[in-house]
């Protein structure tokens, strides 16, 4: 077996500040040109949180202290013969925001604070929309 064909851990940082979310439109596959939260591949030794706040700084140039698990999903992308492309295993944090201004960098094509009103103007799958929506229920 391909060890590069096994599901990868991956970490996304939810950041909300004051009524607004931390998103990127991601340069590279998987989901390319997509919106989503900041995060990426988790590296060797790495706690979720670290990962996510190394991601969240790599991204957006922006600082945030990373929690507690909130969602847990696989992001499986297939190719036109069904054949998988990518599989992670997505493990999404809340992060606090700390500082920084939003600057796009890392796999991060472009870095907004979205409002929370203005969330579905962004192509966002509809997890991170569920999740979102729980989210601002909650506060």
């Amino acid at each position: 077996m391909n060890i590069n064909m096994l599901p990868r851990p991956a970490v996304g940082a939810v950041v909300k500040h004051e009524d607004s979310f931390l998103l990127i439109r991601r340069k590279n596959p998987p989901s390319q040109n997509m919106w989503a939260i900041p995060g990426g591949k988790i590296k060797l030794g790495e706690t979720l949180q670290q990962a996510a706040e190394r991601e969240v700084w790599e991204e957006t140039g922006i600082t945030v202290r990373a929690g507690s698990p909130v969602l847990t999903f696989d992001l499986i992308e297939r190719d036109t013969r069904g054949d998988i492309i990518f599989h992670y295993i997505i493990v999404d944090v809340l992060a606090e925001y700390i500082s920084g201004n939003v600057s796009a960098g890392g796999d991060a094509r472009e870095a907004v604070w979205a409002h929370k009103n203005e969330l579905h103007k962004f192509n966002l799958n509809q997890i991170t929309l569920d999740l979102f929506s729980d989210l601002t229920v909650c506060n």
